[in-house]
């Protein structure tokens, strides 16, 4: 266990929630949680990263035990884990956001650095790919 909060659960529980948290990050880029468990998230994420650029037999086992939905681990390996092939750690940023109305709670959004900017112009050029590939067609 990489921190040593406890977040007033078992461990049993804690290591479920840590595991959806970070399942749910890896799959959307970003989430809102509060600081101490985006605290907790952030190098368990990170280690998820770092086991997907290493692409090994070994690897690939470790990510599946620990990630809870085959196709995120699958996106780890083919997606995530090469976009961050030359940064040498620092993958996960957390930023506060104030705090949650109902409780007080201090509030932060975790999320992957540059990954969503990146897939969002990524997205932006295949549309207009697709766009411009019907109007060749219908010219021809």
């Amino acid at each position: 266990m990489p921190g040593t909060r406890k977040l007033g659960r078992p461990t049993d529980q804690r290591m479920a929630m840590l595991r959806a948290m970070v399942t749910y990050l890896l799959e959307n880029g970003k989430i809102e949680t509060t600081v101490t468990r985006a605290k907790e998230v952030r190098p368990l994420a990170e280690k998820m990263i770092t086991l997907g650029k290493a692409n090994t037999l070994a690897s690939k086992r470790q990510v599946f035990s620990f990630i809870t939905k085959e196709d995120v681990a699958y996106k780890l390996f083919n997606d995530i884990a090469p976009f961050y092939a030359e940064r040498t750690g620092g993958y996960t940023r957390v930023i506060r956001t104030g705090v949650r109305r109902g409780d007080a709670a201090e509030m932060a959004v975790i999320e992957l650095v540059n990954y969503e900017e990146t897939k969002k112009e990524e997205d932006k050029k295949g549309r207009k790919a697709k766009k411009a590939a019907p109007k060749a067609e219908a010219k021809a």
